[in-house]
């Protein structure tokens, strides 16, 4: 159980540590909405996606003219596969 809380000129709830794990609202914006019996808070979903292009685009230009040394060339290179059998 909480109480109302004064915060300046407005009014606030501490919710437990534990209730916002389970309720997984850590870190993520809340929409507040008037029900019938009080007030539900649930979490605004965003796109996950919604950044991507902007993060890609990002690593790209910090790493335009770095060179790649993964193994990945190892694996990019197929002419072993040249007297294979199909």
């Amino acid at each position: 159980m909480t109480m109302l809380t004064k915060i300046g000129n407005s009014k606030g709830i501490r919710i437990p540590k534990a209730i916002i794990e389970q309720a997984k609202l850590d870190n993520t914006q809340i929409d507040l909405e008037v029900v019938e019996n009080g007030l539900l808070l649930k979490p605004i979903k965003t796109n996950p996606r919604e950044n991507w292009q902007k993060s890609i685009q990002n690593t790209l230009d910090e790493n335009e003219n770095k060179k790649d040394d993964a193994i990945i060339y190892e694996f990019l290179n197929d002419t072993d596969l040249e007297d294979f059998q199909w």
